[in-house]
């Protein structure tokens, strides 16, 4: 797990998430490929919303202002963060993430992601800072560091591809 190749991979699976977006129209980015199942701008919102709260969590972290935990992660959680994924089978998203999650248009989907990677790229100097002791609770992971939450980040954003890829499978059937 080191700091340059989670900001690699992050950089990397942003990437697929703007290519993408230039290849679908406005219509099918908002159309839901079945009843309860999430449209390609429903995904937009939830990836992007939950990585910019991740990464006030981790800025918080680096910032010293997080609370000071010394206890390491679950061993589930560790193992999540070692191989760099989710356990398999669909995870349901915790209901107040959920609730924040709304159809956006692409021009939005497009700003989020400026958005985002302005900040992660604002933070990146401050890993010098990086204290492994200041950790800020995840919703189902338990306290993490400021590296841990750049590790989820790239868990969370490589997991929704898989479900972009599925939304384009139902859509084209």
């Amino acid at each position: 797990m080191s700091l340059k190749g989670d900001i690699n991979k992050i950089q990397h699976s942003i990437k697929f998430y703007e290519e993408f977006l230039k290849t679908v129209s406005e219509e099918a980015f908002l159309q839901n490929p079945a009843e309860g199942v999430w449209s390609y701008s429903e995904v937009y919102s939830h990836i992007l919303g939950a990585n910019y709260m991740s990464l006030i969590a981790l800025e918080k972290c680096l910032n010293k202002t997080a609370d000071i935990k010394i206890r390491k992660p679950h061993w589930k959680v560790r193992l999540i963060l070692f191989f760099g994924r989710f356990p398999p089978g669909k995870i349901k998203a915790p209901a107040n993430i959920a609730a924040a999650v709304k159809k956006i248009s692409k021009e939005e989907a497009s700003n989020l992601i400026v958005k985002f990677k302005k900040k992660l790229n604002t933070l990146l100097a401050d890993f010098k800072k990086f204290d492994p002791k200041y950790k800020i609770k995840h919703p189902r992971l338990g306290f993490l560091d400021a590296k841990s939450w750049l590790r989820f980040i790239f868990i969370h954003t490589k997991h929704h591809q898989k479900q972009i890829t599925r939304i384009s499978k139902m859509l084209h059937q």
